[in-house]
């Protein structure tokens, strides 16, 4: 995308040093949940945004992380549903939550915001590579759909079925089956070699940095 097609808030976004994920690794999926109303919220917050940016290191080691899935496995990929969250839309999901039991989820932007707001953390899960047929040539999966693979819940899913600590007994209760269990160990194992760490309450969420590295050596995107 040219500079005279982007928008005023992805120039600016740019203009602070981001990078588009595509420009970084082109085989990443990306599908930016809060461009679409489907999320938790029930709106769409990104009417301004629709590129995945990310502070070139966390870009890269994205990429490395990508390139560790397609050795493992070549018919999977990387499918970001998040990235940088510029501070004015952490502030409108914010309203969305605040005095409700779901703002655990969701960082304050009166004390900082979170990594998301740093271009330190990213939304993701997995999905086909390439489009997936049954033996009668029906099509089963299609590569880069806005779903992903099946993980047990939906991305952006607010409650404790998304909670990594909870899993094995979630399995237990049948909540959870085997090859969720699987696919989101496989997507822990590969974001790791990135040096992301997921977040203990959502399966999807990862960081690349510590909150108290990002206010001492990163800016806020605002």
């Amino acid at each position: 995308m040219s500079w005279a097609q982007k928008t005023p808030l992805e120039r600016r976004i740019e203009q602070q040093g981001l990078v588009d994920v595509h420009s970084v690794d082109s085989t990443i999926f990306v599908s930016l949940m809060y461009a679409r109303a489907d999320n938790f919220t029930g709106r769409i917050l990104y009417h301004d945004l629709h590129t995945a940016y990310l502070l070139p290191e966390t870009a890269r080691a994205l990429r490395k992380a990508q390139t560790e899935l397609q050795r493992r496995h070549p018919d999977l990929s990387l499918k970001v549903y998040d990235a940088t969250r510029p501070m004015s839309v952490q502030q409108h999901m914010w309203d969305v939550v605040k005095g409700t039991n779901r703002s655990i989820y969701v960082s304050n932007p009166a004390r900082g915001g979170g990594l998301h707001n740093y271009g330190l953390a990213v939304d993701i899960t997995l999905c086909w590579r390439r489009n997936v047929y049954d033996r009668s040539g029906r099509l089963l999966h299609a590569a880069g759909d806005t779903t992903g693979l099946s993980m047990g819940t939906p991305i952006d899913y607010l409650g404790k079925l998304a909670h990594v600590r909870d899993e094995t007994a979630h399995f237990r209760k049948e909540s959870l089956t085997r090859q969720h269990l699987t696919r989101r160990r496989l997507l822990r194992e590969v974001m790791a070699v990135g040096g992301f760490k997921v977040l203990p309450t959502e399966w999807w969420h990862f960081n690349f940095k510590t909150r108290a590295e990002a206010r001492a050596h990163y800016h806020l995107i605002r």
